[in-house]
């Protein structure tokens, strides 16, 4: 398993009303800074994109893209951050992908989906109570779902129900999804075991910051409070089993003390 790596990638930043991201601050109109990444797992068996963060029109024109989002917030991505030039960085082919593992369908994690096109031998990975939301009408008036990312044809997509949760996608222990739901419904993080012993919990948006994961916050954009709370627990329960280092996702503290691509932990 010397082939087992994960990357972490920048994939820029968005600035947000502070009222978004954590419930019961910001009133006076204050914006906070947060990052986007997203990760690519390295396996002998095919590569797995995760996320892939946001598509490469928003490096072009983010308003034209995202539309409403915009009104609120500020979007901010390199052409360079975008999946298909970060992959040709890292020396890895885009015929190499053999799944993309999305947590949700919100924007800021579609960015391998607005590509899928140009990753041929990939299988998209979602859990089945995402996908209906999002392609359902229940997303039609979200602006956090922005279907020319992921409503396409020829998509291959392997839906993961209730009873996946835990699924082991090459089925030897290196990845695990795990359901989360609260700030989607349909959010999986994942549970990544490396060669050397390493173990991470990818918390992505089901915990946006570590104040998220221990309780002391809440976060501001959320389908479910309880749905939230019991998703943290669980986050926390499997990272404590697993030893495993939790990284949330979008906690503008946390980022810069990680190891960033072209870097990797192995």
């Amino acid at each position: 398993m010397s082939d087992v790596r994960l990357y972490l990638c920048d994939g820029g930043t968005i600035t947000l009303p502070l009222r978004f991201f954590r419930q019961g601050e910001g009133a006076q109109g204050e914006m906070i800074a947060t990052p986007v990444s997203w990760s690519l797992l390295t396996h002998p068996r095919g590569n797995v994109l995760i996320d892939g963060g946001n598509a490469p029109a928003v490096a072009l024109d983010a308003a034209a893209h995202l539309g409403a989002v915009t009104d609120t917030t500020v979007v901010e991505m390199q052409p360079e951050q975008a999946v298909l030039p970060t992959l040709e960085r890292l020396g890895i082919a885009p015929e190499s992908i053999r799944f993309v593992l999305q947590t949700h369908l919100h924007f800021d994690h579609t960015g391998a989906l607005a590509v899928i096109e140009q990753l041929p031998n990939a299988q998209v990975v979602a859990t089945r109570t995402e996908y209906e939301w999002a392609f359902g009408p229940y997303s039609a008036d979200d602006r956090l779902y922005i279907r020319a990312d992921y409503v396409k044809s020829g998509v291959d997509w392997l839906l993961l129900d209730e009873t996946d949760d835990g699924y082991d996608l090459f089925d030897d222990g290196v990845l695990r999804c795990w359901r989360t739901p609260g700030h989607a419904p349909g959010h999986q993080s994942l549970e990544i075991h490396l060669p050397s012993g390493a173990a991470f919990l990818l918390a992505v948006d089901a915990a946006y910051t570590v104040d998220h994961l221990e309780e002391r916050a809440m976060p501001g954009m959320l389908v479910s409070a309880a749905d939230t709370v019991a998703s943290v627990r669980k986050i926390r329960r499997l990272a404590w089993r697993a030893q495993a280092q939790t990284i949330t996702g979008h906690d503008p503290d946390q980022w810069p003390a990680l190891r960033h691509a072209p870097d990797y932990y192995e």
